[in-house]
C-alpha cells in the first residue's frame, strides 16, 4: 500500500468522523474467565483463547501467558502498525523494521513482600530499528508521529481514567 491508497482508504472514514464525531467513539472490549484448573484466566482474543497465568517470577509454570508480557506485546503490535501506517503516509520507505518493548518489574510489590515496592511496571522502554534510506529529519518525524498516534503508547503514557467494580453472577 502506498500513501495515495492509504489516503483513499481512510478518506471516507475521516470524513464521517468529521461530520459525525460521535461515530468515532468506539468501545473495545475484552473478556476473560477464571473457570478451570490452576491460577489462570482464559482470555477470548477474537481469534483464539489465550491462557494467562502467573509469571514464573511469582510462582507460575511458564506455560501460560504472562499479562505483563501481553501488555508489552500489545504495545509492540500497536507501535509497529502505527509505524508502518505513518511511514506509508509520509512516504518513508521501510525495507524492514523491528519494534522492541522492555519493562522493569519488581515482583516484591505484587507478591506483597514490600509495601514500598511498586506494583506494576516502573519503566517501559520502546525501541524501533528501521532499515531505510530516508534522511534523519524524516526519521525524526516518523518517530514523533508514531508516538503521537500509537493508541497503546499514549494510553500507557497518559494513564486514562480507570474504574473497577464487582458484582455477583
Amino acid at each position: 500500500m502506498d500513501a495515495v491508497q492509504l489516503r483513499q482508504m481512510q478518506a471516507p472514514i475521516k470524513e464521517r468522523y468529521k461530520t459525525d464525531p460521535k461515530a468515532a467513539l468506539i468501545t473495545l472490549k475484552a473478556k476473560g474467565s477464571t473457570d478451570g484448573e490452576g491460577i489462570a484466566c482464559k482470555v477470548e482474543t477474537g481469534r483464539a483463547i489465550a491462557m494467562a497465568g502467573l509469571h514464573p517470577g511469582t510462582g507460575g509454570s511458564g506455560l501460560e501467558l504472562c499479562s505483563g508480557d501481553m501488555l508489552l506485546e500489545a504495545l509492540v503490535a500497536c507501535a509497529g502498525v502505527t509505524l508502518k501506517s505513518v511511514a506509508t503516509a509520509i512516504e518513508v520507505p521501510l525495507t524492514t523494521g523491528n519494534v522492541y518493548a522492555e519493562g522493569d518489574l519488581d515482583f516484591r510489590g505484587t507478591l506483597g513482600i514490600d509495601k514500598e515496592a511498586p506494583v506494576g511496571f516502573a519503566e517501559i522502554r520502546l525501541r524501533f530499528e528501521v532499515d531505510t534510506d530516508a534522511p534523519q529529519d524524516k526519521l525524526d518525524l516518523l518517530l514523533k508521529l508514531t508516538e503521537r498516534y500509537c493508541v497503546v503508547y499514549q494510553t500507557i503514557k497518559n494513564g486514562p481514567k480507570v474504574s473497577v467494580s464487582m458484582q455477583r453472577m
